[in-house]
């Protein structure tokens, strides 16, 4: 199993993890990724952080589809692998109505749709055999009716196969990702649940298919303490990450057996009511997405991720290098 360290979102200029990315990729740490939702962008703090390492892949987890343009990720994307000499990983996702519609103001149709062609044109751009062109009815290149022709990159890509991972929540999206990506990005992974949740999903992966889970690690020999940590981010998540109509956080808690209690932790989160929601988080859930405790606990919880289809840990929350050290010492020792 692989490890690596996600930052997620930079949101700040005092939130200058240079060190601990530094720290990482000296612990042998194989990734560092970094995320955006609406704020900070994910591809500007890894420039930042692979202008000053060597070594360490970086990824992004997630660049959303409707920030950019399919050849305008392709270009950023091309340039950064060769600025850090071929360690980028891009991950992008969909995202979901209430970000694409209120913060970029595309529409959110068809999601799997847009992705496909999006993945197929930055293919295209990096494949470099010849101009640009696509006929599908979401990113039509050249548009029609217009002066414009197609082009091909004047820039020559390091590698024309840059790692494309897709962060995923449903059946249909990880089977796309198992189709047309060299990995998976799930956000919330409850490792004893995955075969039976994802398994028909996965039948398409190619051997190499990597999914990289993320997840929360919190040494702490106070469990509950850990454990209102991890309610706290779900709250958010189930809560007010979505659209009441819409939320793809609350649709995959509830695939995983907890209905009910999305639901009625979603319900008192948008009247207001966050404390009660937060309570509402049942332990199993907060347990069976993490890893929480004492080293000892969390050694013996990681079994089921080693027993999972899940090949690479992407860790959220170690920062100083006893819990990197301890965390890099349980997941590769």
């Amino acid at each position: 199993m692989k490890l690596g360290l996600n930052l997620g979102y930079w949101q700040r200029s005092a939130d200058d993890a240079t060190e601990t990315v530094r720290l990482a990729e000296r612990l042998g740490y194989d990734s560092v990724w970094t995320a955006e939702a609406y704020g900070s962008d994910a591809f500007t703090p890894l420039a930042w952080y692979g202008a000053r390492t060597s070594r360490i892949k970086l990824g992004t987890s997630v660049a959303q589809i409707s920030a950019r343009t399919p050849v305008a990720t392709a270009m950023t994307a091309m340039t950064l692998d060769h600025l850090t000499g071929g360690r980028l990983m891009l991950g992008i996702g969909a995202s979901g109505p209430q970000v694409v519609e209120g913060w970029y103001g595309q529409r959110f149709a068809q999601p799997l749709a847009r992705t496909r062609e999006y993945v197929d044109i930055m293919r295209k751009v990096w494949r470099r055999e010849e101009p640009v062109t696509n006929d599908g009815r979401h990113y039509p290149l050249p548009l029609p009716d217009s002066i414009g022709k197609p082009l091909k990159s004047i820039t020559h890509p390091l590698r024309a196969d840059i790692p494309l991972y897709l962060g995923a929540e449903g059946p249909k999206n990880v089977a796309l990702s198992a189709e047309i990506a060299d990995g998976w990005l799930p956000l919330f992974a409850f490792p004893s649940k995955i075969r039976e949740m994802y398994g028909e999903a996965l039948s398409g992966a190619h051997a190499d298919f990597d999914i990289a889970a993320m997840v929360m690690v919190i040494i702490n020999d106070d469990v509950k303490q850990a454990l209102n940590a991890v309610k706290m981010m779900l709250t958010l998540y189930i809560g007010g990450m979505g659209a009441k109509q819409r939320n793809f956080h609350a649709d995959i808690i509830g695939r995983m057996g907890f209905a009910d209690a999305a639901e009625h932790i979603q319900a008192l989160y948008l009247s207001g009511k966050k404390d009660e929601a937060f309570h509402a988080i049942p332990d199993e859930l907060a347990d069976g997405i993490s890893l929480v405790g004492p080293a000892g606990r969390i050694k013996e919880r990681l079994e089921a991720w080693r027993a999972s289809p899940v090949t690479s840990l992407l860790v959220m929350g170690p920062r100083d290098e006893q819990s990197l050290t301890t965390v890099r010492d349980l997941v590769l020792g």
